[in-house]
Order: structure tokens, then sequence, then C-alpha cells
């Protein structure tokens, strides 16, 4: 039998009440060991929500350090050449609140970041997020409403950074799951091809 949580009281009476730490923990602005964290991330996760409720994930990643600190209460996250469908972005612009998560390899613990977005085609600090030459496409501005630091649980129950547990070849190459699912006209050498050695080459293109 299928049993249903359909209130906030029986949700809060299943879980218990909340560890006092982790209501006190949220903050408002940048500490400076947030900034330290930002300096050493190289990849985050942003979540966002359209108007009708539809949700969207999309990693971002980049050379450690790539999201940007414009004030205590201010982030930004480039934007570089991608799928172009643009789900998160459409998101943003129906519905500014977003939600970030900030990993460093390795850490179990992560940096999230909650607040308002808004979409940037230009700015003096894009010639501070210059990589291989290349300036971002646009930038995920960010006003913070609530920061703090999530503990390691999820990532130590996973064993997500255990390389012993890794099995990257439980499942067919990126080439032939694209084949697989999506059937495109492309033939199978051609999309090993694409996604071959030149695919990296080509992430900044």
């Amino acid at each position: 039998m299928t049993v249903e949580i359909t209130s906030h009281e029986e949700l809060r009476e299943l879980l218990g009440p909340p560890h006092a730490r982790a209501v006190a923990k949220e903050r408002t602005r940048l500490h400076q060991r947030d900034l330290d964290w930002l300096a050493a991330s190289p990849f985050c996760l942003v979540a966002t929500a359209g108007a009708d409720g539809s949700c969207d994930v999309s990693p971002k990643g980049d050379p450690a350090g790539f999201a940007l600190a414009l004030d205590d209460r201010t982030i930004a996250v480039p934007e570089r050449p991608g799928n172009r469908r643009a789900d998160g972005y459409r998101n943003i612009l129906e519905n500014p609140h977003v939600g970030l998560v900030f990993l460093i390899p390795g850490r179990t613990d992560t940096l999230r970041i909650n607040g308002r977005a808004r979409l940037v085609r230009e700015a003096p600090w894009f010639d501070d997020m210059v990589v291989k030459g290349h300036r971002p496409i646009l930038a995920i501005v960010v006003e913070i409403e609530q920061i703090f630091y999530h503990c390691a649980k999820a990532f130590l129950r996973s064993q997500l950074w255990q390389p012993e547990t890794w099995q990257p070849d439980v499942l067919p190459s990126r080439a032939r799951l694209i084949k697989e699912v999506e059937a495109p006209a492309e033939s199978l050498a051609e999309l090993e091809s694409h996604y071959g050695p030149e695919y990296i080459k080509s992430i900044y293109a």
C-alpha cells in the first residue's frame, strides 16, 4: 500500500523538528570562507523553475573560481557554448528564483546558494571570466537570499568520490547512447567521431 504525505504537519511529524544548527546556519551574505569555496569550485548545479512550475537543473563547469563574487550579496555564473536549449534561462526570464549547489572534487560537503537571478549579456566583469581567450556568452547574476553549507551525508552514502566504486563503463558510450535512445540520422561512426578527441577541443568554441 502506498501512503502519501499531503500536509506540512504530516511531513514534520514524520521527520521531526530540524536541528537547531541546521536552522541557524542560514546566512544572506558571503563570508570569506564562502569566497574561498567559490575560488576552489570548478562545478555547480543550477536549479530553476518556469512560471508553470516545470523544473530544470543544469550543470555549469569551468576552471576553479569560475563563479565570480560581485559583492558580498551577489555572484555571477558564466555561460559557455552548449546545446542552446536554454531551458534554465527561459525559466529565469519567467521566474527569477534559483538554487545553486557548488562542489569541490573530493569534498563531501557542498555550498548552497538560493536567490533571485537575472540574465546579463555584457558587463565590465566579463573580462574576468575569459577562459582560453573566450568571453562568456552571458552570465547569470544571482542576488543571494540564502547561503549555507550542506552536510556530507549524501556524498558519504553514495561513495561518490571513492574511485573503487566507480563504474563508468556500466553503460555504453555517449555516442552509442545517443544512437540507441535518440535515433539520429548520423551513423554510429559519425557520432563516435564527434564525441571523440575533437569534442574536448571544441568546448569553448
